[in-house]
């Protein structure tokens, strides 16, 4: 069978990266905006769904990689071509910024519903409660979305106070890591342990899940820069404006470096490790 070209792998990273942010920040809108989810598990198992169903879809033309960070990882350590990590990572971005802008587009007055329950005003530093929705933040502020009272910023900026700047960074560094040994080892055809009958995907997917439900309190557990930052960028331009792009960077540090970061040494682990020789 002949390789894919370019531009269906291309294609099918966008449409891949598009259904994980749609149905995983969908999860995410529904819980912040409406309260659907009963608790952090059900959010964190449509992330997971989320992720198998994509890879399910793609993984046969691209290798489904749906994550910059696995990308670059899959590369350096010679699974990956390096000529087409810009390409993948464009778009994987493409695929994450349509999926931000389809939500915004049904959720649209649930958006503006809550932002008027709450006081707040799109685009001051008070409407972090709503941006949650596309970006990331460290601590997660739904903290504070469900109580029955305006947001209250003084008092998320007391939790942030509590919780080192590094502590982020950590914990989307391990997050990713760990994600990136079990994705190794699960797509390693050489590793006699992994699952058969095309079960790699559902696993891969529950870690991910696993994962949100012990990291999500602290930095919304992204492990994926198109994930992340697609949709960040849609809410700037959607009224969010500075408070898409926090001026203390953590956007950059914890939500772009770390994962990659992560996913290298994770990689570097099982490569020079774990796998068997």
């Amino acid at each position: 069978m002949s390789e894919s070209p370019t531009w269906k792998k291309m294609l099918c990273e966008c449409f891949g990266t598009f259904v994980l942010v749609f149905l995983g920040s969908g999860a995410v809108h529904a819980s912040v905006l409406l309260g659907a989810q009963s608790g952090l598990w059900q959010v964190a198992v449509v992330w997971g769904v989320a992720i198998a169903l994509s890879i399910y879809c793609i993984d046969a033309v691209s290798g489904a990689h749906i994550n910059p960070a696995m990308t670059i990882a899959f590369a350096v350590w010679g699974r990956h071509p390096k000529s087409l990590i810009i390409p993948y990572i464009a778009s994987q971005l493409a695929g994450a910024f349509l999926a931000a802008s389809l939500l915004y587009c049904l959720f649209f007055g649930f958006l503006k519903a809550k932002e008027a329950e709450k006081q707040v005003v799109r685009g001051q530093p008070e409407s972090i409660i709503t941006a949650m929705c596309y970006g990331e933040y460290s601590p997660a502020p739904d903290l504070a979305v469900h109580k029955d009272k305006p947001f209250d910023l003084s008092e998320y900026q007391a939790i942030q106070g509590r919780f080192a700047s590094g502590s982020a960074f950590l914990a989307e560094f391990i997050g990713t890591m760990i994600l990136a040994i079990v994705v190794f080892a699960l797509t390693d055809p050489n590793n006699s342990a992994r699952p058969g009958a095309n079960l790699a995907p559902i696993f891969i997917g529950l870690s991910v899940s696993a994962l949100i439900s012990v990291i999500a309190p602290l930095t919304q557990a992204c492990f994926n820069p198109a994930r992340d930052f697609g949709p960040r960028v849609f809410s700037y331009f959607a009224g969010w404006g500075a408070v898409a792009f926090p001026s203390d960077m953590h956007w950059l540090t914890v939500y772009i470096v770390a994962p990659i970061a992560g996913a290298i040494v994770g990689g570097g682990i099982y490569q020079c490790v774990l796998r068997k020789n």
